[in-house]
């Protein structure tokens, strides 16, 4: 999945995108704008969002299961994740902005929602750099 995640380009990634019946994301997520600091990959096994902000916020998200379509999608703003690292460990991560809404799209792929679902405004990009498919 790592390798089928960076090849497409994409930031994240749930197993059922790529046939895998199985409750697993990767998530491959750096500052665009520093390249010098290494991407931060996360897989996690079972992950379950056990707590959200109050606050929502809107974004622009994409998907490599719906090519050439965007969309704004309202997120919580910072959530905390657990499940179970790729070594069966458990663990939490907390997570905010950008980070927190690829884990709650990615967690959507788990329970069969898309990103199209949770909108009604969907429109194909002009600038395929408009939004990172996660």
């Amino acid at each position: 999945m790592i390798e089928t995640l960076r090849d497409a380009p994409g930031v994240g990634l749930a197993a059922p995108q790529v046939g895998i019946s199985e409750q697993l994301i990767v998530i491959e997520y750096g500052d665009d704008e520093d390249e010098t600091v290494p991407k931060k990959l996360f897989v996690v096994a079972n992950p379950e969002i056990i707590q959200t902000s109050e606050t929502i916020v809107e974004g622009l998200e994409g998907c490599l299961s719906v090519p050439d379509l965007v969309g704004n999608v309202d997120r919580f703003e910072s959530i905390v994740v657990k499940g179970l690292n790729r070594h069966g460990k458990p663990i939490k991560i907390k997570a905010q902005d950008w980070l927190a809404r690829i884990f709650q799209h990615e967690i959507d792929h788990l329970n069969g929602i898309l990103f199209t679902d949770r909108t009604d405004n969907v429109w194909k990009p002009r600038d395929e750099d408009e939004v990172a498919a996660d």
